[in-house]
Parts: C-alpha cells; structure tokens; sequence
C-alpha cells in the first residue's frame, strides 16, 4: 500500500470490469488454501486448481478459500467462471489501492479493508488488501502474499468450537474482521507506547532527537489513519446493509465491530492530538530556553554598558584629565565599576529579570 495515490497512466480508461492486476506483485506463485467444515466435520488443505474448490459450492458445509497473491489473473477469472461470480466483483479485487468498501451483488457480497500486521523481522507495519467475497455457503478471502493474521480463526475452527463451526460464511467473515480491527489496536498501542516514552525524554532533553522522532511518529500515525478511517466506514456500512447472506445474530457481532473499530479511531485521533501536544511543549521548551539565554546575555550587555562608558572616557586622548595626577585613580575607576555592576545585579535580581 503506498503512503499517496498512485494512478498510472496506462490504467486510465480501462473498462471497470477488466481483471488486470492494480498492485504491486509480492509472492512468486498464486497459493490457493482450503478450510471445509461443519459442526463435525473438517477438512483442510492446499489445492493446486481452482476445479477441486468449484465443487464445495454445492455442499451443505461451509468452506473458506483463501487465495493468497493477486497477480494471476487466469487464475482469478477460474475463480470468477467457477463460482458464477460477476466480473466486476474480481475486479475489484484485482486493484489493491481501492478504499476499504461494501458492495452487494445477486449472489455475493464483497468486502475490501486493509490489514495490517507487525513483521516480527524488522518491527515495520506491514498493510495488505484484503478482499473477502461472502456467498451463501462459500467465502473466498484474497490476499496479496503469504502470512496473514488468520490463524487463530483457523485454530478455533480446527479445535471445534461451536459458534465458529455451527455458524455460516457470515460468520466466517466476521471472525476474520475482527481480527483484522483487533489487529488495528495492537499495531496503535505498539506506537502507543513509543509516543508515551517520546513524552518523557521531551521534558527531560528537549534536543534535535527528540523533535525527529515525533516527526516520524506522526508520518507513521498518519499512515495508519489512512487504512483505519476508511475501514470504520466500510464497517458501519456493513452492520446497515440488508442481505440475506448475513443472518441476524451475525449482524449483532457486526454491531461489536463498530465499537472496536470506533476505539481503534479514537485511539488514532488521541495519539495525533498527543504528538502535536508534544511538538507545541518542545517549541515552547526551546523557546523558553532561548530566552533565558537571551536575557542572561541582555543582563551582563546591559552591564557593561555603563563600565564601558567609564572604560571609554578614561580613554579618551587628552592631555589633560585631572584624575591621572591622581595617586589612587585606577583603583577608584575599578571600585566605581565593581560597585555599578554589583547594583545593576541586584536591581535585575529584585526585579526577577533573571
């Protein structure tokens, strides 16, 4: 997913129903996995052809496909002839920069949102399109390389839990979202906690650092709100829509789901509000600073001025100054100057100037 729009040029035009390939190719080899269960029993497993799935959709059992690299498109149009589907619903899922949405079709409902997941090699966020594709008794999940945050889903589905596996495909699609959102709030907290040890290296040493990283926080967070505001909405649009591939006790754990993803949000805008909280204290720091230094430097110009008023006239090139007869001038001139300075001092100090 990238940070801005990218529209190529070539892409302009094109009828909206052809399956070209929008993205970026991230796996060598399209991976097509199958789950096909019911309350008792289960089968799983890697299938090499679209023709070996086609013939679940005539079962009584419920059977997620999961597709894992978008870039073959023979493959998707096998999938899109072998399961009736309607050309523009694979196009869809063809173009990855798509914003998160819900559209119905005469027999499937699509949903596309963004997944996001920490890569445990590097500590980066790693964003995904997910496409789901809901019919009665298949759900066909895409995604565009292998390694998802699915596999709790598939452990409750392998360890028959029964709301899991009495449920239908909607539920399916249910459990797979919320994982997604679920995922959305560890990703936050993760940079959660960074902002918040950000805030007491802010008081304690205000430096170059410090406003770097909270720059970086802030390009990082916004990245994030792109994919999570999208999803809220394609979320609520969700729990309003009237289909009857999605049955009403589903629809209640639909309705969880705008709760989660409304934290997720909230969270995200939080944080935001926090780093520009932290860029005001740092300028505000800095400023303060530059200002105590710049009234300890007024202070002491300020006190010179008078001793080098003194320090000019006893300067001056004349022959004649009473003083320089004098035995005791010279050290009467340092007392004056001593004296001046250590009144203008206290005078500052009265006033609280320093």
């Amino acid at each position: 997913m990238t940070r801005f729009i990218k529209k190529k040029k070539e892409e302009i035009g094109l009828s909206p129903d052809d399956l070209i390939f929008r993205g970026t190719q991230k796996i060598e080899q399209v991976l097509l996995r199958i789950i096909d269960f019911d309350a008792t029993n289960l089968k799983e497993d890697a299938v090499k052809t679209v023709r070996e799935v086609s013939e679940f959709q005539y079962k009584d059992t419920v059977t997620w496909l999961n597709v894992d690299g978008l870039h073959n498109t023979i493959i998707m149009e096998e999938i899109t002839k072998a399961f009736n589907l309607d050309t523009l619903v694979m196009a869809e899922v063809l173009n990855t920069e798509a914003r998160p949405r819900v559209i119905e079709y005469d027999n499937c409902t699509l949903i596309t949102i963004k997944m996001l997941r920490e890569d445990q090699t590097t500590g980066k966020t790693i964003v995904e399109n997910l496409s789901l594709i809901l019919t009665k008794s298949v759900l066909i999940s895409f995604q565009e390389q292998k390694g998802d945050v699915f596999e709790p889903v598939r452990e409750r589905i392998r360890k028959q839990k029964k709301r899991i596996r009495n449920g239908g495909t909607d539920y399916l699609a249910f459990a797979l979202l919320d994982i997604v959102v679920d995922n959305y709030l560890y990703v936050l907290s993760l940079l959660g906690e960074k902002i918040e040890t950000l805030e007491e290296n802010l008081l304690l040493n205000p430096d170059q650092k410090v406003i770097n990283e909270i720059n970086n926080y802030k390009r990082d967070l916004n990245f994030l709100r792109k994919s999570i505001k999208p999803a809220k909405e394609m979320i609520f649009s969700l729990a309003k829509t009237d289909t009857d591939l999605i049955t009403e006790s589903t629809y209640l754990h639909f309705k969880e789901l705008e709760d989660n993803i409304s934290q997720a949000n909230e969270a995200s805008d939080d944080y935001r509000e926090i780093l520009s909280d932290q860029l005001n204290i740092y300028h505000t720091t800095i400023s303060s600073k530059l200002n105590d230094i710049m009234k300890f430097l007024t202070v002491f110009s300020v006190i010179f001025i008078p001793l080098t008023f003194i320090a000019g006239i006893y300067g001056t090139n004349f022959e004649y100054l009473p003083e320089l007869s004098f035995k005791y001038s010279y050290f009467i001139m340092w007392s004056l100057m001593i004296l001046i300075a250590i009144i203008m001092l206290l005078f500052f100090k009265k006033k609280k100037w320093f």
